[in-house]
């Protein structure tokens, strides 16, 4: 393994390491002391909790462990590692948390703060594990089985098991707290696609100009980036452009603009957001 992989493998899993401390801390110190229950390992565990003696951050480590068994078994050599490294801190993470920071009562008085909090920090976390083609594990290796075995729709066979969930919550606590558990599952996914979006958020420029190099020269010395030129005739003029195509982060787009409009303020400019970018530089190449 070369040194730039090795820097690349230790870097993806300093972001897996800290992405899953902050699901940690969200499931902890608000999921659990609330009772909220909108889904997954975490949400079963606070029902389990209620019912038998054990705690919430226990039964999140003895389903993880089960279902990591049952992914071996069912996936083999397509279980991805990351998966099996991000469930197994997240399970001892949370037993760390319950013997350092013991909790027999919500943080605060405040139960739609705290749920704001569950719902955003979890998600904020899952959101750069999918970035990293990783997951939390749970019932994300059910739903991986699931694919590889069968037709079920994925989507709405989790949303089902979700939905129950939240349901059990109502019987199991109270009205107010199964009614916290729906909105968070409603506000989960938005708020993951949001992150998501944010997160790989690049800047698509079209620039019309009549002299291309110098802008060509600042984009590939001066922002480390390539462009694609090509000619153009002007429908109105009839005059002959150039068009630059060029894609970069946003910061660096920032810097794009302002320079073309101090050299070239008669070129036009059109900028669009992407979120989805792939190839060299951007996503799916080193």
């Amino acid at each position: 393994m070369d040194r730039q992989k090795v820097i690349s493998t230790v870097k993806q899993y300093g972001i897996l390491t800290f992405a899953t401390l902050v699901m940690v801390i969200g499931v902890y110190v608000f999921k659990f002391p609330n009772h909220f229950s909108f889904g997954g390992v975490t949400g079963i565990a606070v029902i389990l909790s209620a019912v038998f003696s054990l705690s919430p951050s226990a039964y999140t480590f003895i389903i993880n462990m089960a279902l990591l068994l049952v992914g071996f078994v069912f996936l083999g050599k397509s279980f991805g590692i990351k998966t099996v490294y991000v469930s197994v801190l997240t399970s001892v993470g949370l037993g760390m948390m319950e013997w350092l920071f013991p909790m027999s009562q919500p943080l605060t008085g405040e139960p739609v703060l705290e749920l704001i909090f569950a719902i955003v920090l979890p998600a904020f976390s899952s959101a750069i594990l999918f970035d990293l083609e990783a997951s939390g594990g749970g019932t994300d290796i059910i739903a991986m089985i699931l694919k590889k075995y069968t037709s079920v729709n994925i989507g709405t066979a989790l949303l089902i098991v979700d939905l129950g969930i939240v349901l059990a919550a109502c019987f199991v606590f109270d009205a107010q707290t199964g009614l916290f558990s729906l909105c968070g599952l409603m506000a989960k996914s938005l708020v993951i696609d949001g992150v998501i979006e944010n997160i790989n958020l690049s800047k698509y420029f079209t620039i019309i100009c009549d002299n291309p190099e110098p802008i060509c020269d600042f984009i590939t010395h001066e922002l480390k980036r390539s462009a694609t030129v090509y000619k153009a005739q002007g429908a109105f003029s009839h005059k002959e452009k150039t068009i630059i195509l060029t894609v970069m982060k946003r910061s660096q787009a920032v810097r794009l603009r302002n320079y073309v409009k101090r050299t070239q303020p008669l070129s036009f400019i059109m900028i669009t957001n992407s979120s989805e970018i792939i190839g060299k530089g951007f996503r799916g190449f080193n």
